[in-house]
């Protein structure tokens, strides 16, 4: 029972925070069904995967302020184990998805043991390396098409396959994405009032402190970042799915790992609502000013730079990000 309230319980949130919760979750609801384009289609399919990517580093990053700069390998990983096992012995999505979990779950603890010795910019730059060279690995393996990657083929299926997750139109692929996101909200809701959420805050403020109060600082650190590799991995799934060509460049880059970073530090980490404001800013901008500034313009990189700028600045006006800026306003409203 008590983990059913804390799931569900919001009630920490102003009242007005759950009213505009309420509107954007019946707009999500409702979005496939009033007029869009394909694009913006896309854009959405983006936001709610970036969301999902920011929710499970904002476990591990936020909460626990540990700086992780390789969660793209986990993406990597979830994406290659659904692509391969469907390719090569046509075993469904939601069979592998869970079998991807567990293989980048194992790999977590693997190397979390020893990377979770290390502190500050040593294990963001760690984490880097892990991932580096694992994308490496992927680029030079044939079994996983080495760095041309592998195709899913749909002609070979007859969509809409639910069991696989091939589909013609992009509205199957939106309704799934978007309950794994009311469920990621639903976990994470539950995870920050857990104990290892409140040990994880305890671990952030000070880790000598919390370790006098007899918390596990080490093993604390390893099942977070094991939660926020689920989470990745879950949604690398999906995007083999959906994209259906998968390659090391494209799901196992630094690029990659940077902007899920910046989706919850931007949005605010450390906040359940971070990750979802982060990537309602970003992935619109990254879409829709590449499209107009970039391929219609013809100003190849200034969305780059436009995009470059809004973080700076929020960074610079709070560096608990946007969500640290309307608490702000509100406790200004109050003195």
């Amino acid at each position: 029972m008590e983990t059913l309230r804390n799931t569900f319980d919001f009630s920490d949130f102003p009242r007005i925070d759950l009213m505009v919760a309420g509107f954007v979750a019946i707009f999500l609801v409702v979005f496939p069904l009033v007029p869009h384009s394909s694009f913006a289609m896309a854009t959405m399919i983006q936001f709610l995967m970036f969301s999902l990517y920011g929710m499970g580093w904002n476990t591990i990053g936020g909460y626990g302020g540990q700086v992780d700069l390789g969660k793209a390998q986990y993406v990597g990983i979830g994406a290659y184990t659904t692509a391969v096992m469907l390719i090569r012995w046509d075993v469904p999505f939601w069979f592998s998805m869970p079998i991807g979990v567990c293989l980048a779950v194992g790999w977590s603890f693997i190397i979390g043991y020893p990377l979770f010795r290390l502190t500050g910019h040593y294990f963001a730059i760690a984490t880097i390396a892990t991932s580096l060279v694992l994308k490496d690995i992927f680029e030079v393996w044939d079994f996983v098409g080495a760095a041309r990657g592998l195709e899913i083929s749909p002609i070979k299926y007859s969509p809409p396959d639910f069991l696989r997750l091939i589909f013609k139109e992009d509205i199957y692929y939106y309704y799934i994405i978007l309950g794994f996101f009311f469920l990621g909200i639903l976990y994470v809701n539950w995870f920050r009032k857990s104990r290892l959420g409140f040990q994880l805050r305890s671990i952030k403020d000070n880790e000598e402190v919390a370790q006098s109060l007899g918390i596990n600082v080490h093993w604390a650190k390893i099942k977070t970042y094991a939660i926020a590799t689920a989470f990745v991995s879950l949604v690398g799934s999906f995007h083999a799915c959906y994209i259906k060509n998968i390659e090391p460049e494209d799901t196992m880059s630094l690029d990659l790992s940077i902007l899920i970073a910046l989706m919850a530090m931007l949005g605010g980490a450390g906040s359940l609502w971070g990750p979802i404001i982060g990537a309602g800013v970003l992935i619109p901008l990254k879409s829709y000013l590449k499209e107009w500034l970039g391929a219609k313009a013809g100003l190849v990189g200034i969305d780059l730079i436009f995009y470059s700028l809004i973080i700076m600045v929020v960074s610079a006006a709070e560096p608990r990000g946007i969500w640290g800026i309307v608490e702000k306003i509100r406790r200004r409203k109050q003195v």
